[in-house]
């Protein structure tokens, strides 16, 4: 039966939590289209992910009737905060709060690779009643299974994890292992290059309840006159005269794929 067919599918997404990570309020207004029930604000994808504008915190929660998580990270590299890059992350985090998010992502590490649990627990607490999720500063940590236990006994969540591997099909045998070891205690959500192809695939072999990607396309520039001498991102050359916008189809795609 048609009908009954099609119940089981909507149960499965309600069952089924997506997050789409965007870098502008447009792509996290597109990601709402395509039928994401939540997204990650960031600003600085290229380096993994900034804390946004406070205008795009502001302008996002306005926009957005679907659940707002921001990244909180001061700066891109490693994970290891001095006391001053700390500091901000609590100024960001009231900040979030103050703007109406509904959960933050953070991710701190001490020099050994283990969790920074003492800073971490500060961050949650002071974060509340947003919710925390534990950002791919994971996937870099030495002991992926003290760390669950760690961030589980703190009151964290959701983990971000890849499996600690570049993408979550290279991990998957981790992304399924940690997803029963962490058990109803903390949520694994499972990322790492996750599109309509391989997304029914992970899901289904680690039997994640979350699933975090983007789905960008290509949008040109409508500058009539261009000067393509002259680049603003330094060494790295990205393109002036075009940019990643979140695509609502192709967020669309991969929830039909689950």
């Amino acid at each position: 039966d048609r009908r009954v067919d099609r119940g089981c599918r909507e149960e499965a997404r309600m069952n089924f939590t997506v997050e789409v990570c965007v870098d502008s309020v447009e792509s996290a207004v597109a990601a709402q289209s395509g039928g994401a029930q939540r997204v990650e604000l960031c600003d600085n994808l290229m380096e993994g992910g900034t804390t946004p504008s406070f205008g795009a915190i502001e302008a996002a929660r306005e926009l957005l009737s679907i659940k707002l998580h921001v990244i909180i990270r001061p700066r891109g590299g490693d994970f290891l905060y001095s006391e001053t890059e700390f500091d901000i992350m609590r100024r960001d985090i009231v900040t979030a709060k103050r703007l109406g998010v509904d959960g933050v992502v953070i991710g701190i590490l001490d020099a050994n690779g283990n969790i920074d649990t003492a800073r971490t627990a500060e961050l949650t607490r002071l974060a509340r009643p947003m919710t925390v999720t534990f950002h791919r500063a994971f996937d870099v940590c030495r002991d992926a299974f003290r760390a669950v236990d760690e961030l589980a006994s703190i009151g964290v969540d959701r983990i971000l994890t890849s499996g600690q591997e570049a993408t979550a099909v290279e991990g998957l045998e981790m992304l399924a292992e940690l997803v029963r070891y962490a058990g109803d205690r903390i949520t694994i959500m499972a990322c790492g290059n996750l599109n309509e192809r391989n997304i029914k695939k992970v899901i289904t072999a680690t039997e994640a309840s979350e699933a975090h990607f983007t789905a960008f396309g290509e949008v040109g520039s409508g500058m009539l006159h261009r000067n393509e001498r002259v680049f603003m991102g330094g060494a790295l050359r990205p393109p002036e005269y075009s940019r990643a916008v979140t695509d609502a189809e192709k967020v669309r795609a991969a929830i039909d794929a689950i």
